[in-house]
This record gives C-alpha cells, sequence and structure tokens, in this order.
C-alpha cells in the first residue's frame, strides 16, 4: 500500500534534514509541510540524475517522486533547476531564522523555497522574494498566494534596495557581493552568498558556477564572515564581473586556508597577510571582525 502523500512528505522532511545535519525541528516541520509540487507544475517531472547530469523523466504524476533528495527542472534548457534540498536545508540552518524576522530571498524561482522560509517565520514573520525572470516571478506569486506574509517582487535583486532585513539569502552564484545586500542588513542580520566562479575564457568555463558558500553577519562596527561550504550554482545575473571573478579565482587557487576568514571589510585598503579574497569593493580576510 502506498503511504499517504503527508506520511511521505514528513519521511521527506526528516530525510532531508538528517543528511544535512539540520535538527532545528522549525526546518524539519517546513519541508514535511511545504507541498513542492505545487511549485513545479504539473508532472511528469524532469529530475536531474548525475552521474551522468542527465535529467529523466518521472514514470507518472504522482506527486511522491518530488519528496526525495534530487534538483527538479524548472527550465531544463538553463539547466534551472528546483535545487537540492539537503543542501537548502544546511544553508538555511546557518541563518539561524527566528519567528517573526523578515527575510529577502534574491532569486525566488517558482517560489518554493520562499514557503520554506515563510513556514520558519511563522505568520508573524515577512518574506520578501525577489526574482528578476519575469515568468518565473508571476509563477512565484501564484504559487505563493497562500502564504500572506510573502511578497514577491518582479526586480533585479542585485540593484533593489529592500526594507532592513534579519537574514537576506541569495539563491544565485555572484563574483562578489552586492552593496544593496550588505546595505539592508540590520546589525546582527545575516546574509548568505554563493561566491562563485564565473570566467569569460573558454578553456576555464568547466569552472563556471563553482565556488564557496559565505555566511555574512553584521556587526556594529563590521562585518563578521566564514566560510560555509563549497557549492556549485546557477549565476546570479548582474553580479558577476570578469575583474572579480579573476581576484575570485586567484583566492581559489592559492592554497590559502578559507577556513582562516573571519571578516568581511568594505574600507579601502592595500592587499595585506591576511586577506584571503581582496576584490573589487570589499576583501574577505582572516582579521576578526571588529
Amino acid at each position: 500500500m502506498k503511504q499517504s502523500l503527508e506520511h511521505r512528505r514528513r519521511v521527506y522532511a526528516e530525510e532531508v534534514c538528517s543528511r544535512s545535519g539540520v535538527g532545528t525541528a522549525a526546518l524539519v516541520r517546513a519541508f514535511a509541510t511545504v507541498p513542492r509540487e505545487r511549485f513545479l507544475g504539473p508532472g511528469p517531472w524532469q529530475i536531474l540524475v548525475s552521474p551522468p547530469a542527465q535529467y529523466r523523466l518521472t514514470d507518472d504524476a504522482d506527486p511522491r517522486h518530488l519528496y526525495r533528495d534530487v534538483l527538479v527542472a524548472i527550465d531544463p534548457s538553463r539547466l534551472l533547476n528546483n535545487g537540492q534540498p539537503s543542501a537548502h536545508a544546511a544553508w538555511m540552518a546557518q541563518l539561524d531564522l527566528q519567528a517573526g524576522e523578515h527575510v529577502v530571498h534574491v532569486g525566488c524561482g517558482t517560489g518554493y523555497y520562499a514557503a520554506i522560509f515563510a513556514e520558519v517565520v511563522g505568520p508573524a514573520g515577512r518574506i520578501t522574494a525577489i526574482e528578476l525572470d519575469p515568468e518565473l516571478s508571476e509563477r512565484a506569486r501564484i504559487n505563493l498566494a497562500p502564504y500572506l506574509q510573502v511578497q514577491v517582487i518582479a526586480a533585479n535583486g542585485c540593484t533593489h534596495a529592500p526594507d532592513a532585513a534579519d537574514a537576506v539569502y541569495v539563491n544565485a552564484g555572484a563574483t562578489h557581493p552586492q552593496a544593496a545586500w550588505l546595505d539592508c542588513l540590520k546589525v546582527g542580520g545575516r546574509l548568505l552568498l554563493p561566491l562563485v566562479r564565473w570566467p569569460a575564457r573558454q578553456e576555464e568555463t568547466a569552472l563556471a558556477g563553482c565556488g564557496v558558500v559565505v555566511k555574512i553577519t553584521r556587526t556594529a562596527n563590521g562585518h563578521a564572515a566564514r566560510i560555509v561550504s563549497l557549492v556549485g550554482i546557477f549565476p546570479c545575473l548582474g553580479a558577476v564581473d570578469p575583474e572579480a571573478d579573476q581576484h575570485l579565482a586567484e583566492a581559489l587557487a592559492s592554497g590559502a586556508d578559507v577556513n582562516a576568514v573571519r571578516s568581511l571589510r568594505r574600507d579601502a585598503h592595500q592587499r595585506e597577510p591576511d586577506c584571503w579574497l581582496h576584490s573589487i569593493g570589499f576583501c574577505l580576510s582572516a582579521r576578526p571582525s571588529r
């Protein structure tokens, strides 16, 4: 006998959070509650199988296919997917979200992970979900209509200036942080950012989208920072710069310990021994935040 869909969601939530090492009851509950199929359209669905990194069509339109730790195509022609749940759970946990907080989600796609955020912060919280692609933002607006604490904005998340935020979650890779993301953080606010290569040179294209996830926390006098994990992710259009890419390439190739990073500096300064990544308008440094 088949498991009920509700039971399958619960098993999925526990598997995803266990695999990612997340123990928060709020995240488990959120993954067990949000109907993933609502955000992916009618089945059958294309699931990314790796290796050999190709899509496989599900046998039918049973939504139970979606309650596994898999990437599901949103637009396979662009390799655009609803990302791997365990990876997102691990990164979301780094934000230490509390009920009632305001989360800015840059690159919300069709809205699935924005809905997870909405469940975590609850009805007293607020989610600003930003999506550049007009078709995706419209789908997100429809999909997220039941979540009254969510506002979907069709805009460039690199330049749109949101209200003061407790957390910013960037759901695409950038070669450098944007001022809009850093400036909107409250003191104590957290930014989770995939900092990735996006090389212009053809011989380096295999490195596109590869890099590290950085957690940045605004302090009273600056920004604390640390590297959370490795990552491979779709680019954040508008947050890719060739010069910044080369600085990141040098940092990643240097062999310097990424775990030594302790702060993000925005002050103008010459490269110092503490600088792990000295780039355009920012620096990831081993110097502790003040």
